[in-house]
């Protein structure tokens, strides 16, 4: 294996400078604890990239140490494991983890205490916490025993001992609460109240999240009261979604009927990248789904929408000629366009709030309440 030409020492002040774009002034601690906790040792010998077309390329250190070594001090999510063809677990983007962890307060020395980290992935994070943190103050929870096998070695080998728990995160983990502080590192589309139970009033719980309709964006702050909790959203952050959190998906409309209409909301308004919209759909049309159909088969532009939990389904086409209607044919128990359509006019009567505008309260019972901070105040959503 050929030796690497730049020290990791020039590659760790490059991640820093990278960082403090994103948290300016970066916080002692976290300068510290990054210095203190390299990156490499916590990346397998082959790591996938992205490969700038919406998909993933190998990088092995055995055969480009310079590619791979530099890879693991960008500020870019690394692939480290892939499960049939499909990404199960990343190193997530470094100024991405140290903004977590400053939402968490971890770079105020007096807002530390026990911290439950809800999946360990390789470790890095939780190595991080330890430097903030201390060992004995730090728990992490890894559903994969692989993943926390080599977690729990990568700990080691940069002298950290917290405790490393296999088993499923969803439930945290009540030996060690309550805790000051929860953190996640996949996301999740509701607050598991173990969670809520398991972090002590006053407490943080920040979490990425997810929704069907808007995959992996956002990440949620909420502080825990006796009852509960609540807090706001914040627009950063793309995750993984918690292992088994992905219901099954019904493909039967079991012979329900077809309604034909026409709608002149374009399907680029909700599904073309525009993620304030799409956060509010997703949070509003729950278990509501899309796909693009640019095959021609059926029109020249096809949006397929589905219920990712029941039979129902629709579908938008564009004729290719007029922007300004759209065939819209809708099948099952729920009209989905409908609830799309409304829930699209419902955000633009909000003002067009951006993801940062927006807070959720879950209680005790297990119910969510999605709101919106606007200049008439508190809303509905």
């Amino acid at each position: 294996m050929d030796t690497p030409t730049r020290s990791t020492a020039d590659l760790t002040d490059q991640l820093l400078a990278e960082a403090a774009q994103f948290i300016d002034p970066l916080p002692t601690a976290f300068e510290r604890a990054i210095r203190a906790v390299p990156r490499h040792l916590f990346l397998p010998p082959l790591i996938w990239l992205r490969d700038g077309h919406g998909g993933h390329r190998p990088c092995d250190r055995a055969t480009d140490p310079d590619e791979w070594l530099s890879a693991a001090y960008s500020d870019a999510p690394l692939v480290t494991q892939f499960t049939d063809g499909l990404p199960t677990s990343s190193a997530s983007m470094p100024s991405v983890v140290l903004r977590m962890l400053a939402l968490a307060g971890l770079d105020r020395k007096s807002d530390r205490g026990r911290v439950l980290e809800l999946g360990a992935g390789t470790g890095f994070n939780a190595a991080l916490l330890c430097q903030l943190c201390g060992d004995q103050a730090v728990t992490t929870v890894e559903l994969d025993p692989t993943l926390a096998a080599e977690a729990e070695r990568n700990l080691k080998a940069v002298g950290h001992a917290p405790r490393v728990v296999r088993g499923d995160a969803r439930a945290g983990w009540s030996a060690g609460a309550p805790y000051e502080r929860v953190i996640a590192t996949f996301s999740v589309d509701r607050v598991p109240s173990a969670w809520l139970e398991q972090t002590e009033p006053g407490g943080l719980i920040v979490t990425p999240w997810h929704s069907a309709w808007c995959s992996g964006y956002g990440t949620l702050v909420l502080t825990t009261t006796p009852d509960g909790g609540e807090g706001r959203f914040h627009s950063f952050a793309s995750f993984m979604p918690m292992r088994g959190s992905a219901p099954s998906t019904a493909d039967d409309s079991g012979g329900l009927p077809e309604q034909v209409t026409s709608s002149s909301l374009s399907p680029w308004a909700v599904a073309g990248g525009d993620l304030n919209a799409e956060f509010h759909i997703g949070l509003t049309v729950p278990g509501a789904c899309y796909a693009w159909d640019a095959s021609g088969e059926h029109a020249p532009t096809r949006l397929d929408v589905a219920d990712d939990t029941g039979p129902s389904w629709a579908t938008v086409d564009y004729d290719g000629h007029h922007a300004d209607r759209f065939t819209v044919t809708q099948s099952g128990p729920r009209r989905l366009w409908d609830e799309i359509t409304a829930a699209h006019t419902r955000w633009e009567n909000l003002g067009r709030p951006s993801v940062d505008q927006y807070g959720l309260t879950a209680d005790a019972a297990g119910r969510h309440t999605a709101w919106v901070e606007g200049a008439d105040g508190r809303q509905p959503v």
